[in-house]
């Protein structure tokens, strides 16, 4: 069982110190998919003066932007840092970029073509986002008394993007890695593979913390990440039963491997299911007629 974090004390608009060098700001935008809603982080000290950077400014939201600009009034923003491109993530951090005299807004590449991976909920991508600087991982972002290096983390999204400070040993992990749940993975730009990937890469660094976009942080992340890890490979080891069992499509296994989900979610879960036969066919355990696609037939190799 992964020991999820589900409560924490929040309201929208406040501004809260959660740790030495991080505040956090919760958007009022929740849902299935961005639970409470965003939760934009500002890293810096918290003394009038102090430079300051804003990780994932969120949503189109006036009141979301307000509250931003009231808790940095009266310090200077260096950096806007967005860890990918969902439309519950980057939309705001140009308007919010602006209205703060300009700060260089840095993220991955966004995907290169226009991918809806989820027919409208909340993973769809902010098309007109563009960063100023374009991230790849490793980078090291030095501002006033912190430090932040570029994690490159695909999976979830194709151009994720994890940051870690250094300071603290700490990581915000976007969506790669959620205390309240799992994350969705989706293709076509989310991929199982890389997800597995970049989830050893985070567990073998042994973070102290990790921030997600949305929700609590998760303060014991090696035994968290050890139960999210098996989790996946769980979820894999079940998708491979129902095709021992018979199951020829997506639409047969979500019942059967969602029943205890609401109905609501199956269709993130039908992405899910395609997410692991992707990586099965891809491992050449699975074989996919003709093409590994929502609707295609599939069957052990």
């Amino acid at each position: 069982m992964i020991p999820f974090v589900r409560e924490f004390d929040f309201e929208y608009g406040r501004v809260d110190q959660v740790s030495p060098l991080i505040r956090r700001v919760v958007a009022n935008n929740p849902g299935p998919f961005t639970f409470t809603g965003t939760g934009t982080y500002i890293v810096g000290r918290p003394e009038p003066g102090a430079g300051v950077a804003v990780i994932d400014p969120g949503p189109l939201d006036e009141g979301h932007l307000a509250a931003l600009l009231k808790a940095v009034q009266a310090q200077t923003v260096s950096h806007v840092l967005v860890t990918h491109t969902h439309r519950d993530h980057a939309p705001l951090a140009h308007p919010f970029a602006a209205a703060v005299g300009g700060a260089p807004i840095l993220a991955a590449h966004p995907p290169r073509r226009t991918i809806h991976a989820s027919g409208g909920l909340d993973e769809d991508e902010d098309e007109t986002f563009s960063p100023d600087l374009v991230l790849s991982g490793g980078e090291r972002i030095e501002g006033d008394g912190w430090t932040i290096e570029a994690m490159a983390t695909p999976g979830h999204a194709s151009n994720h993007m994890a940051f870690v400070l250094t300071d603290e040993n700490a990581l915000f992990s976007g969506d790669h890695v959620m205390g309240w749940s799992t994350t969705v993975v989706a293709p076509p730009d989310g991929d199982m593979t890389d997800y597995m990937v970049s989830l050893d890469a985070v567990i073998a660094r042994g973070f102290s913390t990790l921030w997600p976009t949305h929700g609590a942080p998760v303060t014991e992340p090696a035994p968290f990440l050890a139960a999210y890890r098996a989790h996946r490979l769980d979820r894999e080891a079940q998708v491979l039963a129902r095709l021992k069992a018979g199951d020829r499509t997506i639409a047969e296994m979500v019942p059967v491997l969602y029943a205890a989900v609401d109905k609501r979610l199956w269709p993130a879960a039908s992405l899910s299911v395609w997410a692991h036969l992707k990586a099965l066919v891809r491992a050449g355990l699975v074989v996919a007629d003709p093409e590994p696609t929502p609707q295609a037939l599939y069957r052990v190799l």
